[in-house]
């Protein structure tokens, strides 16, 4: 008896361990990620107001301008309109069309309001790599990975190069957070699990959430679930169709989630009065922006591990590095290799390499005349949604997708050598795992200094004490194109309606261009006075005479600069300023 009574009292106390250890666990692994994500952003957080990456200045702008303008709309009481005349009057721009991370925006309209845009910026900047972890590790707990397979996964698509270069200027890329929750809804109601309606009902909540997001990232989502759907039912087809009234129960379910949240947005997105459309030279463009092959294997310049040569080939890659996203490295490469074929028979593992192949492939692109054919975009590319979609992209989800194996395939070696008394095997698999993923640990973001607003501009804009809706043609613009006087818009919230922009918007018959101009017109005739510099010849001069006319600023702002060429063109347009104020000359028109 006295052999039994300590084990018999020991156990509870052997259990509340166990507990306790799997409840700390899970929180010890977000405090990593989180960790990791303040590492690689530490230098925004030096001053993050007045910090940003270094690389896709305009996008940068852009976002800020998005977040401004989300944020104003909050602190009026109501939600941002979908079309707007802030920028680029009097035209306007379409949010839905636009890259505006309206969700984010709105839910994080405080911190815009209190510590500025780019704040903001490098907040969803930071939750997006930790969150992004997080929830793919979820997903694989959820799905009977361990922790530590989960962990290692999820560190793998949540700081992946994919993401990491993402994070240059496309933060409604790099915010991958919703995509592994959809495809786990997804999942649940093509194999059975739960509730089919519930199941529904929070898929399209989540894909509605993804929309206001990042449409591109959630018909590239879509994608992935379809590579992952035909997988599935190639692999084990009974679990697709033992329940085809569930499943689609399940799908219509969330289809009418969607349709109620998202049906007015997707209205005025395709209906509404500044609805477009792509047309083939778009189509090539997009097509264009298709992972090389070489990048898969060459590092870029930052990440921890690369070579000079490396970095230098990145640094050449025919876009920016923005879009430098396939990079995975042999030894991942090799591993994954391994894992699918070693795995081959265990269904999880059999479904993520297949679809990892698939995304990868169409990541692609359509290739050129002699190898495009062979390609499964060439077929795709002129579709409806497929035209619009950048394949290089798709290198986010199938990321995802490597990590989903890579974390089912140890889970396996580990349990073999469980089931073979080697624990030694066990955690050599787990090393194995970990220096197969080394090579993508990434460096902080290089960062720059904002420019500052230009002394004056806020002063200036009190003295004018425009009325709601006035419009303000902002000269010159000296560095990122159109972009400039957004930032100091999104800095101040002055002015309230400016001309022009950086924007995605329809072109004379309708089809989608960057910052479509004036008028309607396909040229950009007001690009002397934007560029800074004068126009050349009557006819030039009578076309920005006619612009403007259509225009109808309110008043126009000259950011004074050395050895500016506009002040002539200015006085003879406009006649001598109404004042100045610091560096700004205005007009009242």
């Amino acid at each position: 008896m006295s052999l039994v009574a300590p084990t018999v009292q020991a156990t509870p106390a052997a259990e509340r361990r166990r507990v306790g250890a799997g409840t700390v666990a899970p929180w010890l692994i977000l405090g990593c990620y989180l960790l990791g994500a303040v590492a690689v952003t530490w230098r925004l957080w030096v001053d993050p107001a007045a910090r940003s990456q270094v690389g896709d200045v305009q996008d940068v702008n852009l976002f800020a301008w998005f977040m401004r303008y989300e944020a104003a709309a909050v602190a009026h009481g109501r939600l941002p309109a979908l079309t707007t005349a802030a920028l680029n009057a009097p035209r306007g721009i379409s949010l839905m069309w636009n890259t505006s991370l309206l969700l984010p925006g709105v839910l994080l309209a405080p911190v815009t309001l209190l510590a500025g845009p780019q704040t903001t910026l490098t907040t969803v900047l930071t939750l997006g790599f930790a969150g992004s972890a997080a929830s793919l590790c979820w997903v694989l707990r959820r799905w009977g990975a361990s922790l530590t397979a989960a962990a290692i996964g999820g560190a793998v698509y949540g700081f992946s190069p994919a993401l990491l270069n993402s994070g240059i200027g496309h933060y409604h890329l790099e915010f991958a957070v919703l995509p592994p929750l959809i495809i786990d809804a997804l999942l649940r109601i093509l194999t059975g699990r739960g509730g089919a309606v519930r199941n529904g009902a929070w898929l399209g909540l989540l894909a509605a959430a993804q929309l206001f997001t990042g449409e591109e990232l959630l018909a590239d989502t879509v994608l992935a679930g379809l590579a992952l759907t035909v997988a599935l039912m190639t692999t084990r087809p009974g679990v697709t169709f033992r329940k085809i009234k569930q499943t689609a129960a399940g799908l219509a379910a969330g289809a009418a989630v969607i349709l109620l949240i998202c049906g007015h947005a997707l209205w005025s997105q395709f209906r509404g009065p500044l609805a477009q459309h792509y047309v083939p030279r778009f189509t090539h463009y997009t097509s264009f922006l298709a992972a090389h092959p070489a990048v898969f294997v060459t590092p870029p310049g930052d990440l921890l591990f690369h070579t000079a040569a490396s970095a230098a080939a990145a640094a050449r890659y025919p876009s920016r590095l923005s879009e430098y996203l396939a990079y995975l490295g042999w030894p991942l490469l090799a591993a994954l290799v391994a894992a699918a074929v070693c795995c081959w028979r265990h269904p999880p593992a059999r479904v993520m390499a297949l679809t990892f192949a698939a995304l990868e492939l169409l990541s692609l692109g359509g290739g050129g005349r002699h190898v495009g054919p062979f390609l499964p975009w060439h077929w795709l590319q002129g579709l409806p949604v497929f035209s619009e979609l950048i394949p290089d992209r798709l290198a986010i989800l199938a990321d995802g997708a490597a990590a989903a194996l890579l974390a089912f395939a140890l889970d396996r070696a580990r349990s073999a050598a469980a089931r073979a008394v080697a624990p030694g095997r066990g955690h050599l698999a787990t090393a194995a795992a970990v220096l197969a993923v080394l090579p993508l640990v990434p460096v902080p973001f290089r960062v720059a200094p904002l420019p500052p607003v230009p002394a004056g501009w806020q002063a200036a804009f009190a003295r004018l004490h425009l009325p709601p809706g006035a419009r303000v043609l902002v000269l010159p613009i000296p560095e990122s194109r159109f972009t400039q006087a957004m930032r100091w818009q999104a800095d101040t919230g002055e002015p309230a309606t400016v001309i022009g922009g950086y924007f995605l918007g329809p072109g004379p018959s309708g089809n989608t261009k960057v910052s479509p101009g004036v008028a309607d017109a396909d040229a950009l005739d007001l690009d002397p006075l934007w560029a800074g510099s004068a126009p050349s010849g009557g006819r030039s001069v009578a076309q920005i005479r006619a612009n403007l006319a259509y225009l109808r600023p309110a008043a126009v702002v000259e950011v004074l600069r050395r050895r500016s060429r506009l002040g002539p063109v200015l006085a003879g347009l406009f006649g001598r300023p109404a004042f100045r104020a610091g560096r700004v000359a205005v007009w009242r028109l």
